[in-house]
């Protein structure tokens, strides 16, 4: 301050140096690096969709639970009134967003690890298809910002395919959580959402199921490469009954997000898992990513780690309305063969070993 006074006097006087060469001298704050910014500003982006997913259903039924108690009940009531009207709405193609899907805080998910999408086949317009995710992880990172946001241009990549990821039908069962998964055009996975979607909403719709489910989570570890998929045939038998084509899908990186505690069968734990597995769909993992602050410490934020999803061929599926065990065996196996070719041909490019091979539970 005593330097800017007697730069000011010097220049009342005209003898002294100018104010603003003064200015030029002074040390610059201490702004934190575009690179940092950006870098919190992805670690924001993806741990609100963490914090979302676990939270932002139990959370907001608590807080509409807790304005009928007070002098916002009116809001309450008229917002449960619409929740009652609009109760069927996600398995009926949901209300999906295109402002949504296109917000920038996805931009920032995608970079985070980074997410990338890489399209194998062209998909026609005129079809409807059942893409296979795998695998499933923890949070399925990869299945929400390639199919639940256009952050690495799906549309772009797959003109007139328009996805729709499923998830547990109990997520839309909640207010606010509802409107947020339908909005980037997620839906339940349920017969009844599935079948509106292939049949009643015309062409060019690819459903994405992740065939492991909450089974396959329990299994996921880094460096670990397994699918629960020998006995899920339940998907195949539907794209037979709707004449809908088969997509594998293989996410190299899910499983790197966290590290998780995997308890052997028939431990006490592993008991406990599928108990829950069976009554709420989804079984309790006790797993760890970084914290906000540091690499080095325990958090709920996942580790950067370059996720890849791959699209593989589409397999050509009949319709057949009541399609025996036989046939479903049989694309069944197709499918199964299409996914390890997938997986072998695309594992050295995004670091795994030559060895590495594709274990089908």
């Amino acid at each position: 301050m005593k330097t800017l006074l007697a730069a000011y006097s010097g220049v009342v006087k005209g003898t002294g140096s100018s104010v603003l060469s003064v200015l030029q001298d002074l040390p610059s704050p201490p702004w934190p690096c575009r690179s940092k910014m950006e870098k919190h500003l992805q670690c924001i982006s993806v741990l609100q969709w963490v914090i979302s997913f676990l939270a932002l259903g139990l959370s907001a039924t608590v807080l509409l639970i807790y304005m009928f108690c007070t002098d916002c009940w009116l809001i309450a009531a008229m917002y449960t009134a619409w929740l009652i009207f609009d109760w069927n709405t996600p398995k009926q193609g949901g209300r999906r967003s295109s402002w949504v899907r296109n917000w920038t805080v996805w931009t920032y998910f995608r970079d985070y690890f980074p997410v990338r999408l890489i399209k194998t086949h062209d998909l026609l317009p005129s079809r409807n298809y059942i893409f296979g995710y795998h695998p499933h992880g923890i949070f399925c990172f990869g299945a929400f910002c390639n199919f639940g946001t256009e952050a690495t241009s799906f549309s772009k990549k797959f003109p007139g395919i328009k996805p729709s990821l499923a998830t547990l039908a109990g997520n839309f069962r909640f207010p606010v959580l509802r409107d947020y998964l339908m909005s980037g055009g997620i839906c339940p996975v349920n017969k009844n959402s599935i079948d509106y979607l292939l049949t009643c909403n015309g062409t060019g719709n690819a459903v994405v199921i992740v065939v492991g489910g909450a089974a396959e989570s329990l299994e996921c570890a880094p460096g670990k490469n397994s699918v629960t998929l020998s006995r899920r045939k339940g998907f195949v038998r539907l794209a037979l009954e709707k004449g809908s084509d088969l997509v594998p899908v293989y996410s190299f990186g899910e499983n790197d997000a966290y590290q998780q505690i995997i308890y052997e069968e028939g431990s006490w734990w592993r008991l406990v898992q599928r108990k829950m597995q069976k009554i709420v769909g989804f079984a309790p993992c006790l797993f760890h990513g970084c914290s906000f602050f540091s690499a080095e410490t325990w958090g709920i934020v996942p580790y950067c780690k370059p996720i890849t999803t791959v699209v593989g061929e589409p397999i050509s599926v009949p319709k057949v309305e009541e399609p025996t065990p036989d046939v479903v065996d049989q694309y069944h196996a197709m499918y199964i063969k299409s996914l390890q070719c997938l997986f072998d041909k695309y594992k050295t490019q995004f670091g795994l070993k030559e060895s590495d091979v594709l274990e089908i539970l």
